[in-house]
């Protein structure tokens, strides 16, 4: 299957980059769902799912509304109000969405999985308004447990690829980036085919312009919305998604010991993954009371940041911290 996305002078004028957490939001429970995650993914998987089971969220609003395959509900991935939006505005997004679009994303949901009953999505169907609330706290949830320990990872990566890509259309063109997304994604003349899609992107279903978001969990594959009056969108596998969750370098832990003591460094070190006291005092020797006095004052430097999970708090390494950690000129 092939579908064409027709471009104008104004189309491609209008077309740019934004990272949009919902999109990762949207790939990362898919990839979760499916019966053997990728490879390149598996270490986080299996650091999530435990997580996940625990809290439910295997079961939830979201396992209704995101299958392993086909069809997502474009109500949850609106069009990012800034290139680098926050996780709250796309939620605030996605709880005003008209009704009649919550309605239509659930017609075709129900028809390409043939749902059958559902309680969940019957009362989003007759009472989108504060559905849409208990979808947001999942959403928010979810989030917690599974992307913000890693985020600062994760939006380092899709930042360098919108950075790189900008840097690109300035030096080569706009239409010589957009051939350069993904094998599936060509550019021809004045249109952008994307072949072996499941839905169809053309610009009768959608606005002028185009969104491109880089995306961590959507490979192998590129995604895409098109719901008029908004810009189309497209997702596709940033570039360097192979190295995300290899271990950082610490080769400077000895020169960060000398200014924060050895043991703030070496817990430093030890969250290469996200982590609770109780393990971090388990793998580093320390006591939980002087773990947790450490991460207070590493968590005041801007160098760790908490996440609560479930009854838990797993703190995770800032960028301020990787670089740190990381010698200079690497």
């Amino acid at each position: 299957m092939e579908s064409e996305l027709s471009f104008s002078t104004a189309d491609l004028a209008q077309t740019r980059f934004a990272i949009s957490p919902m999109w990762e939001v949207v790939t990362s429970f898919r990839l979760l769902r499916a019966e053997s995650e990728p490879p390149l993914h598996r270490r986080w998987a299996a650091q999530v799912r435990p997580r996940l089971a625990e809290a439910g969220l295997d079961r939830g609003w979201l396992a209704e509304l995101i299958p392993a395959g086909g069809y997502l509900a474009d109500f949850l991935n609106p069009t990012p109000p800034a290139p680098f939006p926050e996780l709250a505005a796309e939620l605030e997004a996605i709880r005003k969405t008209p009704p009649e679009r919550v309605r239509t994303d659930l017609d075709r949901l129900g028809v390409e999985r043939d749902l059958g009953r559902s309680a969940r999505l019957g009362l989003l169907r007759a009472a989108p308004e504060p559905a849409l609330e208990k979808v947001a706290a999942e959403i928010e949830t979810y989030w917690e447990l599974a992307l913000a320990p890693y985020w600062a990872r994760i939006r380092r990566l899709l930042e360098a690829d919108v950075f790189r890509r900008a840097r690109q259309v300035a030096e080569l063109g706009a239409a010589q980036v957009l051939n350069e997304l993904h094998d599936s994604v060509r550019w021809d003349e004045s249109s952008l085919r994307l072949v072996r899609r499941h839905c169809a992107l053309t610009r009768a279903d959608s606005g002028a312009g185009m969104l491109l978001v880089p995306s961590v969990f959507a490979w192998p594959r590129v995604l895409t919305r098109s719901v008029a009056p908004d810009p189309p969108q497209l997702a596709y596998p940033a570039r360097g998604i192979g190295t995300l969750w290899e271990p950082r370098s610490t080769a400077a832990a000895d020169a960060v010991a000398a200014v924060l003591g050895r043991s703030r460094t070496l817990l430093l070190t030890e969250l290469d993954t996200p982590a609770s006291t109780t393990a971090l005092a388990r793998r580093s020797g320390l006591s939980a009371a002087g773990v947790s006095q450490h991460l207070t004052a590493l968590r005041d430097a801007g160098l760790v940041t908490a996440h609560r999970a479930g009854r838990s708090v797993l703190y995770a390494r800032t960028s301020v911290a990787d670089a740190l950690l990381t010698p200079a000129g690497s």
